[in-house]
């Protein structure tokens, strides 16, 4: 991947930048999941939080594809979905969920590194922001 220069984009910024994009379509398929099994007892629950994690799942990886493009704007919501995540992998500490802690965790800080990374904060300083390429 090369960014509008011909350089190759930085491995951490391409690393964090699948992983996000991975957590998307995990989140999106969560969202399907849980829309599948609407209930009419709590319609309006069961669909507000579908959609939910619909449209979250959507900007992960929507973000996740403009960060690698070299657009800066798109890593803040990557970086704020993290440490959100690393809040949640807390809550999921002890017991039967340990597992999912740990993988929700170790995915944070891994996209959290590979965003801040100072190769990754170069390559999106150098494009600079275009507003023109931006989804709204």
């Amino acid at each position: 991947m090369h960014d509008s220069q011909g350089r190759p984009r930085p491995a951490p910024l391409v690393a964090a930048s699948s992983l996000a994009a991975v957590e998307g379509l995990l989140v999106l398929a969560y969202g399907a999941l849980l829309a599948a099994d609407i209930h009419a007892e709590r319609a309006a629950m069961g669909v507000t939080t579908s959609v939910f994690f619909l449209f979250l799942g959507a900007v992960l990886i929507a973000c996740a594809w403009y960060v690698v493009r070299g657009r800066s704007w798109a890593r803040s919501p990557l970086v704020v979905t993290q440490v959100l995540a690393l809040g949640l992998a807390w809550n999921f500490i002890g017991g039967r969920t340990t597992w999912l802690s740990v993988v929700l965790g170790v995915f944070a800080v891994v996209v959290l590194v590979g965003l801040l990374h100072p190769a990754s904060v170069d390559a999106l300083r150098d494009h600079g922001d275009d507003q023109d390429d931006a989804p709204w």
